[in-house]
């Protein structure tokens, strides 16, 4: 196969952005932020504040990824900008986590999704479709862009047209919109923070196309195309969603539910219509799975290529697909939907996660003191990279406090991290 054929264009760059970003969190983080977060305004400002962080981020992960044009993502911005060390854990958080934890996620709401119309166990059902998924992405990367961008779009289209009859259909039973002042004082309470981290998971994903940019043409065009883009959409849509969940569902129908938009497709379209948004909806979440299972792997590969330890990943096929990556991460996540609950699954990823990339913004300051020649520079800098590195300190600060066992696990996870780092540097491996 020819290079310009094992390479994307702008255009499935970004449906890979936007297919990671819309997924879990975005069905399924409203019911948790419900129970200490009621004000609609609180809701949609902390919707509309996730996505101004994404930007944030996506316009710093522009700048990198246009200068170090190496697939990866934080692995290889920190291991170029700090220390190999950092990037190693970055990576190692990427391999154990980045992307398993929020694949086993969406396979395990989707299984949620279906459980009404499926006579099997919810998670039999999200183990088979990591492996069918899985088994997509083992061929070569024509047909993963193909698919990404057909299911990209498919699933673009039906939230689209849910916000409109969202918006066109009036509220059938009392709803969850609540325009009080009373925001004012929830938005300072330490709860905020923590529903921050559900909102700031649901725009995960944001950075995705950062991970294969030796798979992108042009990526100094491209990267930041793809990367802005894919998160503005995202946003607009995002935003909106929310307030029709609101509109048509009540406070106690919603709150603690993972399944938040089989809820509210009940109340407009009936029991029978919902059943049939749900059944749509967790087929779009084949996309977001798609997504991960093609991104993650990348930045396996690119350790098992810096690192002995991971040498057995390096495997490509005839068509440059990583498959021993594709299986090794699709293995990670199946162990995470069998051993794992969803919330705890979804804390302890968000928090390891904000934290590398916390660092990666960052790590924006210490190109720019280089003097460096930038391909393309970051027009909101600095002042978009403080407000990122601002709020991942606040979020990060009220976790440890609110939430300490899943931060504690994050930082376990760093240690083992560091282990394998230490083991891939000795000369018996």
């Amino acid at each position: 196969m020819s290079e310009h054929l094992r390479k994307i264009g702008a255009r499935s760059a970004t449906a890979l952005v936007i297919a990671n970003m819309i997924g879990t969190g975005v069905f399924t983080s409203l019911g948790f932020q419900l129970a200490d977060t009621r004000n609609t305004v609180s809701i949609l400002l902390l919707w509309v504040l996730g996505g101004l962080i994404a930007l944030a981020g996506a316009f710093s992960y522009a700048e990198l990824g246009a200068y170090y044009k190496r697939s990866g993502g934080e692995y290889h911005y920190l291991s170029e900008l700090v220390h190999p060390l950092v990037g190693y854990l970055s990576g190692w958080v990427s391999l154990t986590v980045g992307f398993a934890a929020p694949i086993a996620l969406a396979a395990m709401a989707m299984s949620a999704y279906l459980a009404e119309s499926l006579p099997v166990s919810s998670t039999w059902t999200a183990t088979v479709v990591i492996l069918l998924v899985t088994l997509i992405h083992s061929v070569n990367i024509r047909r993963s862009s193909r698919f990404q961008v057909v299911t990209t779009a498919l699933k673009v289209i039906l939230i689209f047209g849910f916000i409109v009859l969202g918006f066109f259909l009036s509220p059938s039973i009392p709803n969850a919109l609540d325009w009080s002042p009373g925001w004012r004082s929830e938005i300072v309470l330490p709860a905020y923070a923590v529903s921050l981290v559900y909102v700031t998971y649901a725009y995960s994903g944001w950075n995705a196309a950062s991970y294969i940019v030796d798979e992108i043409r042009d990526p100094v065009r491209n990267l930041p195309r793809a990367l802005i883009l894919g998160t503005v959409v995202v946003t607009f849509l995002y935003v909106l969603l929310q307030w029709v969940f609101l509109r048509h569902a009540g406070l106690s129908a919603l709150m603690g539910k993972v399944e938040v938009g089989q809820v509210v497709a009940r109340q407009l379209f009936g029991r029978e219509g919902g059943q049939w948004i749900s059944l749509a909806i967790a087929l779009f979440l084949v996309s977001s799975i798609s997504a991960m299972v093609w991104v993650g792997p990348r930045v396996s590969l690119v350790m098992a290529e810096d690192h002995r330890f991971w040498r057995f990943l390096q495997y490509r096929n005839g068509q440059g697909i990583p498959v021993r990556a594709v299986w090794f991460q699709s293995a990670l996540s199946i162990l995470l939907v069998w051993t794992g609950t969803f919330e705890e699954v979804l804390l302890y990823c968000g928090f390891i996660l904000q934290l590398f990339a916390l660092f990666t913004v960052g790590g924006t300051f210490l190109l720019r003191r280089k003097k460096v020649d930038l391909p393309y520079r970051n027009p909101t800098h600095p002042w978009l990279p403080i407000l990122f590195i601002a709020v991942s300190i606040w979020i990060l600060s009220f976790l440890i406090l609110e939430r300490p066992t899943e931060s504690l696990f994050g930082l376990i996870n760093l240690a083992v991290g560091w282990i394998t780092y230490r083991l891939s540097k000795t000369r018996w491996i």
